[in-house]
């Protein structure tokens, strides 16, 4: 069969250094996770680590495992959150630490579980029962047993026929509570709601208007989706580095009047521009075309408090309910009297 590339190895490191065998059969994982009607929109590493979780609770290793997949019922076969991660370290190439065991719960398995593709083997017990085991169900198991023939998919559909995808289910629910958020070049995106987006979309439509010299934004992503709005071509045009990096910041922008990038944090619980933070991203961009103004987000002063020890000289910080002042980390630079407009 013809099969979608679903991860591009050049987003994923993790995926890159993986076999071609390995990389072949995520990608056939995430392609019957898709028929099954698992969003398959996230991150790359993220639809890697689902991948992965799922064929470790299923018992495949290979391609040719798949007809052969293990279920709970039948097969009485189950893994605990610790077990997943020793058997993707051991199959699948991973490095992934043995203390990472309920990210597997919380985060791998989360949408598998919730569209009861994967099963409990103690619904009932407490949600951090570490005895607890994960297994697939049979009903799909069944249906894995005939991949790869030519009515393969017309079975899936007749499955889904009495059953709503959770693609769909979490579509609809997100269409309700969905954050719309309108760039200055006039595009619009819809955040997925949570605090994070709220001041996300708080400096494209109030801090980028006052203090962004007509800048546009170049990179913005989401708690749902990293690359929500990605304009590629806008930072290969500055020389910006790979867009990829697990360092990238929450909000990029590019002045061209003043050839300045905006390279902005926002801070909910964690991630202020700190001494630290600073010396990579000037690491980062050292190639880099424009002249760089580091911004750190807050939604309020309270918050702003919590972090204030931690921010790094040479930057700026924005409170998005006080969003006509600016903070300035600047050393001297700004040092003189303030006389007020008359």
């Amino acid at each position: 069969m013809s099969l979608k590339n679903y991860i591009d190895p050049k987003r994923s490191k993790t995926f890159a250094s993986k076999k071609k065998s390995t990389q072949k059969l995520i990608n056939h994982t995430l392609f019957i996770l898709d028929s099954f009607g698992i969003p398959v929109n996230g991150t790359p590493r993220r639809l890697e680590r689902i991948a992965i979780a799922f064929l470790a609770v299923a018992d495949i290793k290979s391609v040719k495992d798949i007809t052969n997949a293990k279920n709970l019922i039948d097969d009485k076969y189950a893994l605990k959150t610790r077990e997943v991660i020793d058997y993707v370290n051991q199959y699948f190439q991973e490095k992934i630490s043995s203390g990472s065991y309920d990210d597997i719960r919380r985060k791998d398995l989360k949408l598998l579980v919730a569209a009861e593709i994967v099963l409990q083997s103690s619904p009932n017990s407490a949600t951090n029962d570490s005895t607890r085991g994960y297994g697939l169900n049979p009903v799909y198991c069944e249906l894995l047993k005939d991949y790869g023939t030519n009515n393969w998919g017309e079975k899936v559909a007749q499955l889904m026929e009495n059953i709503e995808p959770l693609s769909e289910k979490l579509k609809r629910n997100r269409q309700i509570n969905l954050i719309p958020v309108l760039l200055p070049s006039g595009k619009e995106l819809n955040f997925s709601p949570g605090v994070h987006n709220e001041l996300q979309k708080a400096i494209i439509e109030d801090f980028l208007p006052r203090y962004g010299y007509g800048a546009k934004v170049l990179y913005v992503g989401d708690t749902s989706d990293k690359y929500l709005h990605l304009d590629q071509a806008g930072l290969d045009e500055i020389n910006f580095f790979e867009i990829s990096h697990e360092e990238l910041p929450d909000v990029i922008a590019y002045s061209e009047t003043k050839n300045w990038l905006y390279l902005i944090e926002t801070v909910h619980s964690s991630g202020a521009i700190s001494e630290l933070r600073l010396l990579q991203l000037k690491k980062l961009t050292e190639a880099c075309g424009a002249d760089i103004i580091y911004v750190t987000a807050f939604a309020d002063k309270p918050t702003f408090r919590k972090f204030i020890a931690d921010i790094g000289w040479e930057t700026e910080v924005w409170i998005a309910d006080n969003p006509d002042h600016l903070i300035h980390f600047n050393g001297d630079k700004f040092l003189g009297p303030y006389v007020p407009e008359k």
